[in-house]
């Protein structure tokens, strides 16, 4: 996919780790992005990034505690999750017994490891994704891309692609004009960067 990149791209400040990355990745493509929690920035913005490590509860506190829990639910162009932003956009998450934004109908479950599941927890390095259906069009193919997680989105109505770690859960969601992915495209090389790449396109 291919396109000339005359936009304002906005990426959400907040209290979350590793948003200096994305940054830097959305450079490289050759656009110079605003860091900003400004509302009227980011609701001008053509695309918003909303990415970000970090733990549900205080995140979330902190996104209410400013105003931008409304202002991501009102935006309406393409908006992308990263990481824990992808599950601050669903409903509730089980860490910290959190309400979330609830952009997509979907609850955040921990990892679970058992005596015949014996997974490490968080699940940290490449796997890979595998699009589904239409969704093909802005992740492209079965691909490996970098994770870092603890907690996971469920196979749901909303589900863009599926990864298998001991289950198979939602890698990436979509709904309307919110995208998101639980792996980290900044830190995914080229597959990663492609898709960074067919999200400013859409």
């Amino acid at each position: 996919m291919k396109c000339k990149y005359d936009m304002n791209v906005a990426i959400v400040k907040y209290n979350a780790g590793n948003i200096r990355s994305v940054v830097n990745a959305v450079r490289r493509l050759g656009v110079e992005p605003v860091l900003t929690d400004d509302a009227d920035l980011l609701r001008a913005a053509d695309r918003v990034i909303f990415p970000g490590q970090g733990e549900a509860g205080t995140t979330m506190a902190y996104l209410r505690q400013h105003g931008l829990d409304s202002v991501i639910k009102s935006l309406t162009q393409p908006v992308l999750g990263i990481c824990i932003g992808m599950q601050l956009l669903c409903r509730h998450s089980e860490e910290g017994d959190t309400d979330c934004l609830g952009v997509f109908d979907a609850e955040v479950k921990r990892f679970c490891p058992t005596e015949t599941l014996r997974l490490k927890v968080p699940q940290m390095g490449w796997n890979t994704f595998e699009p589904v259906g239409e969704h093909v069009k802005w992740l492209g193919e079965e691909g490996y891309a970098y994770f870092i997680h603890s907690y996971y989105v469920p196979l749901c109505d909303d589900t863009a692609a599926a990864t298998e770690y001991g289950i198979r859960y939602s890698s990436a969601l979509q709904r309307d004009n919110f995208y998101a992915t639980q792996f980290h495209p900044e830190k995914s090389g080229t597959v990663g960067e492609q898709i960074l790449r067919n999200f400013l396109c859409l």
